[in-house]
């Protein structure tokens, strides 16, 4: 790639990871938060909830916004909001009701960072690389997680949990430096909507929302499930580490291999979500090696999708891929919102095991609802291909 498309790449992992780290940080360090504000699981899963519901809401809106200014301008709006949002955590989250309200008034700072990657990388990075680019963006996630799970033992541990998110501002800030320079939006040409297979990825946000529900809980839920069930609170940071590193590299792989693809995307994300259930079933197995194998079959493969979605998302419309893929988004925000209240009930009234199994039946729904999606973009194809013929 040039340098130009390079820059873009390496502003969009670098946004999405710090606008998306304050909650994170919150799953990674619910032990030490929790034993300090006191709340419970459900009080956790409600929290990231409500966090994710405000994104679902704000998702629209922000898609038109980052069409409207450019990737430039919301690009470092989003990650000086979030830098100030971590910053008010580490200030002035006295109570469990006060974390809360910092949290849910800076969710918009991820949808929009996200969004504007998504442009970003559309209008900067050339067609044979933009599977790998996507890829690398939607790494993006493990690397918060990777460093919310490192955040235990290097921090919380030692000097305490407030100082991770002192951290994490400093590191949002340092990313303007790489943030797009672009401060104009893009023209483009317009796409007519019969065009966009718009049941069809109605149907793939309905699956991508399920399997956000099931995929979410990891991040949020998998330190205190390790712990809860007697392994080590830093042994647990490492372990939601380990999940981090192996989701990146599986991130990029789907990417790099999307390139090499001429078709057949959606069908590989229902595979990745099958073997992923599998990997969340193993979660509620007793055993430090269930442990291991479950956290990597789940971050690897039930949690390392998004970008290739993302991807052929875009492919289908070219001319506004920010508002286009901000409408998949509502769905995978509307999973991070019922998923972790749905996972942190079961967890509180009965176990982590049965909330672990409860999302791995959720996976495989979803899997099968992106089967019947790709299905249907199948039929469109072939549909738009018959009436070409015919005119």
């Amino acid at each position: 790639m040039q340098q130009g498309a390079w820059r873009a790449a390496v502003g969009a992992v670098a946004m999405t990871t710090v606008s998306v780290l304050p909650v994170f940080l919150i799953g990674g360090l619910a032990v030490q938060i929790s034993a300090e504000l006191g709340f419970d699981p459900a009080g956790l899963g409600l929290l990231v909830a409500l966090y994710f519901g405000v994104s679902a809401l704000a998702s629209l809106p922000c898609g038109w916004i980052v069409e409207r200014y450019g990737a430039g301008r919301t690009s470092r709006v989003a990650v000086v909001g979030a830098a100030v949002i971590m910053t008010a955590v580490a200030i002035f989250a006295s109570s469990y009701a006060a974390l809360v309200a910092i949290m849910l008034s800076g969710a918009w700072c991820n949808v929009l960072a996200q969004l504007s990657a998504n442009l970003t990388l559309a209008t900067s990075v050339p067609a044979s690389r933009l599977g790998l680019s996507f890829g690398a963006k939607q790494a993006a996630i493990p690397i918060s997680t990777l460093l919310a799970g490192a955040a235990v033992p290097l921090v919380a541990l030692s000097v305490g949990w407030r100082w991770a998110f002192v951290a994490g501002a400093a590191l949002a800030l340092a990313a303007l430096t790489v943030a797009p320079s672009g401060a104009r939006p893009t023209e483009r040409i317009a796409v007519p909507p019969g065009e966009r297979a718009t049941a069809a990825l109605s149907v793939i946000g309905l699956a991508a929302g399920l399997a956000a529900a099931a995929a979410g809980a990891l991040g949020v839920f998998l330190v205190a499930s390790a712990v809860d069930r007697g392994v080590d609170p830093a042994a647990a940071g490492l372990t939601l580490t380990m999940g981090s590193i192996v989701g990146l590299v599986l991130r990029l792989l789907h990417g790099w291999l999307a390139d090499r693809r001429t078709g057949g995307h959606v069908a590989v994300v229902a595979a990745s979500l099958v073997l992923g259930a599998g990997g969340l079933a193993l979660l509620a197995v007793p055993g430090t090696p269930a442990l291991v194998v479950g956290t990597i079959l789940a971050f690897g493969l039930g949690w390392a999708w998004p970008g290739l979605l993302q991807f052929a998302v875009v492919r289908l419309n070219p001319s506004a891929p920010a508002a286009a893929t901000s409408i998949v988004q509502v769905g995978v925000y509307a999973g991070g919102f019922l998923g972790p209240v749905g996972f942190g009930f079961i967890a509180a009234t009965w176990s982590f095991p049965a909330a672990w199994l409860t999302g791995s039946v959720t996976m495989l729904v979803a899997a099968a609802l992106m089967i019947i999606g790709r299905q249907m973009l199948v039929a469109h194809r072939n549909a738009a291909r018959t009436a070409l013929s015919l005119t």
